[in-house]
């Protein structure tokens, strides 16, 4: 994958000016957590292992203690349960598409999928894995579809390369109206990095949104109706990808950092504080995160073995939350 000048791949670029600091720090290509960081006793170690996946990046909650991950670069779905510590391939989708984050609308069965470079998300039925629809949000390599979030009306894309967002609108019998764009103004509109609005999650009503940016180290929240957006200030999350938010609790997965952080938001959004760090010794560069009561379950995406990444095997890795 290339970005539209052409240079190398745009990952590979981002990725390695992101853990270039990092390893000069370390004398190493091993991280190292920060000192306050809580991590997991060797004892209680856990992780789920996606078989035959060869990249990983997103994952999503579904009923219960049942999971959805991607295969970022060949786009297949696998299925597990974070209980059992099981998983296996789901869907085998068609060639050509990717799968970057997601999340399981529970009420119609649907899992959403963004699909990174091909400009596209798509939707899966969570029962039988077949495809329910495919939208095209943007044009093929000119957009990096990377974050999902629902809604009580739809669905919120994230698109990195540009100053706006992707809405599907979702009825209340499970069907799509035709999907719109979102353009933003204020902070989160700056499109200053190679990676620029990442994450992203919902208040429970739909009345707000908070977008992570990676380059810039933020979070910020947007209207979603006016796209206008302001800085949540107190916080500083370098290197941010995925978030999750569970009232008002808001947890950023820094990747390259090894280290998850659990912010607590004030009422209006406006401001937060950092509570917890969080990693573990499996953490090899998290992206993304999805809550199941008092756990995470963070997916290694495994960067640091390169863009497309040459790990033997990707994981989640299940945390204290």
């Amino acid at each position: 994958m290339y970005d539209v000048a052409g240079r190398r791949p745009l990952m590979s670029r981002v990725l390695w000016s992101a853990a270039l600091p990092l390893m000069l720090l370390a004398g190493t290509s091993t991280f190292a957590p920060p000192a306050d960081a809580h991590a997991s006793p060797a004892s209680v170690l856990k992780s789920i292992v996606l078989p035959g996946a060869t990249s990983a990046e997103g994952i999503a909650a579904g009923e219960g203690t049942t999971f959805f991950a991607g295969d970022l670069f060949t786009g297949d779905i696998f299925r597990g349960d974070v209980e059992n510590r099981t998983a296996a391939r789901f869907i085998d989708v068609p060639i050509g598409r990717q799968a970057v984050g997601m999340a399981v609308n529970t009420r119609h069965d649907l899992l959403f999928v963004a699909g990174g470079f091909t400009g596209q998300a798509y939707a899966y039925d969570t029962n039988s894995g077949a495809t329910v629809a495919s939208f095209q949000l943007g044009d093929p390599g000119t957009s990096l579809v990377n974050d999902v979030a629902l809604t009580p009306q739809g669905a919120w894309f994230t698109d990195t390369l540009h100053a706006r967002l992707h809405f599907v609108p979702i009825n209340s019998k499970g069907g799509f109206g035709p999907a719109r764009t979102l353009t933003l103004s204020g902070p989160a509109a700056d499109i200053g990095d190679d990676v620029n609005l990442n994450g992203i999650a919902a208040t429970d009503d739909g009345s707000s949104l908070i977008v992570a940016h990676t380059g810039n180290g933020e979070l910020y929240t947007v209207n979603p109706t006016s796209g206008s957006s302001a800085h949540i200030t107190g916080v500083s999350v370098p290197g941010v990808d995925g978030i999750v938010l569970s009232g008002s609790r808001l947890w950023t997965v820094q990747a390259f950092s090894n280290v998850i952080t659990r912010i607590t938001l004030n009422s209006d959004l406006s401001s937060g504080v950092a509570k917890k760090t969080i990693t573990s010794p499996l953490f090899q560069v998290p992206a993304t995160a999805a809550l199941f009561g008092n756990t995470l379950g963070a997916v290694n995406a495994k960067f640091d073995t390169g863009v497309p990444p040459t790990a033997d095997q990707y994981e989640v890795v299940l945390v204290e939350a």
